[in-house]
């Protein structure tokens, strides 16, 4: 099987100078497409990328014309492709250039399989159109719900955004299959489209770090700095706790201003930062748990499944994370999970973990990593994904 994925697979060195620049941090982004080519390799699938740089609409990037180039990550070639970063501008231009670069790199490498990774609608649509020409089939990663509007959107953003489900509804229904991350994605957007539920990937290098108990009790988030993932009440929880516990916060996002005045009133509440991808693994190893603490009541919760929840689960530290509908039944026996999301249910849950021994701790974590290396590595994910297409091709 050869495939090309489209979408947002980068070299590490530009994720990080996006990261460097732009309002919204995308490594998780960055870390499931390539978790995604590993899990393809992994099962003998020869892959190539067409990709375009993750980031937001200008302002919150100030780079405006964004050009092309060819790259090579371990073997993997890639091709990289120009867009206008303006609203509006940003979609047509990477339709465009999808028809002008993209389709001269299908014609050579004819795949049997055009990948498409998120619910980027220029994507989608020229996946679709082209399919036909090279001869392949239409596969759709879904890892989140089309349109998801945030508090920052303005008005302007938010009827674009509502314009392109449509749109993007549409193109899913006429695609070959879809892999999501939890099946009411496939039932409300892909509806009739042929499904498999794979609730994520993780790199494999996260779970064979040594455990390095900290000298105080420290609790880890790292992912998105917004109110809708749980930030605030996070904060509010760790207030309850004993004063000789530290939370660190890593990432990006619209709460980084009052996290900064938190942590200048609050001595347990470290100042924000982000760091690189390769960074977090001796994060997570030097923490005393990680904590997943997203809210219930936001509509996209019964779409989402943090795939930051198998990278916390892979290092081998214990994870207390709120009760998503999307979390399959066998994670339950290697995460603690609150009764709610409001910040005394987490504060209870937080300080539950924080009563065990290290060496409870320990023994908790490991069971959660080798859960996942057994059960959720790329290769074990990859071969699912492969069966499951090569099912679709043959007809079986």
């Amino acid at each position: 099987m050869r495939v090309t994925v489209l979408g947002f697979t980068v070299p590490d060195e530009l994720l990080e100078q996006i990261n460097a620049e732009d309002r919204l941090m995308q490594t998780q982004t960055h870390r499931f497409a390539w978790s995604l080519v590993g899990a393809f390799r992994s099962n003998g699938v020869a892959v190539d990328l067409l990709s375009t740089a993750p980031v937001s609409d200008f302002p919150g990037n100030r780079r405006l014309l964004w050009r092309g180039r060819r790259f090579d990550v371990d073997g993997v070639r890639g091709r990289l492709m120009p867009f206008v970063n303006a609203v509006v501008l940003k979609h047509l231009t990477r339709y465009l250039a999808c028809w002008v670069v993209g389709a001269r790199e299908l014609r050579r490498t004819r795949p049997d399989w055009i990948v498409v990774h998120g619910v980027h609608s220029p994507f989608l649509y020229y996946a679709v159109h082209v399919r036909r020409r090279v001869g392949a089939r239409v596969a759709v990663v879904l890892t989140d719900p089309p349109g998801v509007i945030r508090a920052e959107d303005g008005r302007l953003r938010q009827v674009l955004k509502r314009v392109d489900i449509s749109l993007v509804t549409r193109a899913l229904r006429r695609s070959d299959a879809v892999v999501v991350l939890a099946a009411p994605l496939g039932d409300d957007f892909a509806r009739g489209v042929p499904a498999l539920v794979v609730e994520g990937l993780v790199a494999p290098e996260l779970s064979s770090l040594p455990a390095t108990p900290p000298a105080r009790p420290r609790i880890v988030y790292a992912g998105g700095l917004h109110e809708e993932y749980g930030v605030r009440r996070l904060v509010e929880a760790v207030r309850s706790l004993p004063a000789d516990v530290e939370l660190a916060l890593f990432g990006r996002g619209p709460l980084e201003p009052w996290l900064v005045e938190q942590a200048a009133e609050d001595p347990r509440i470290c100042t924000p930062r982000l760091v690189s991808p390769a960074d977090l693994p001796a994060i997570y190893a030097g923490a005393s748990l990680l904590v997943q603490p997203r809210q219930l009541d936001q509509y996209f919760v019964r779409y989402s499944f943090p795939s930051k929840l198998i990278e916390y689960l892979a290092s081998g530290r214990p994870v207390v994370s709120t009760r998503l509908p999307s979390i399959p039944e066998d994670y339950a026996p290697y995460l603690v999970q609150p009764d709610g999301d409001d910040p005394a249910d987490l504060a209870a849950a937080i300080g539950g973990v924080l009563a065990w021994s290290t060496e409870e701790r320990e023994a908790f974590g490991r069971r959660g990593a080798e859960f996942i290396r057994t059960t959720r590595s790329p290769q074990a994910q990859g071969r699912r994904i492969v069966e499951f297409l090569d099912g679709i091709a043959t007809g079986g």
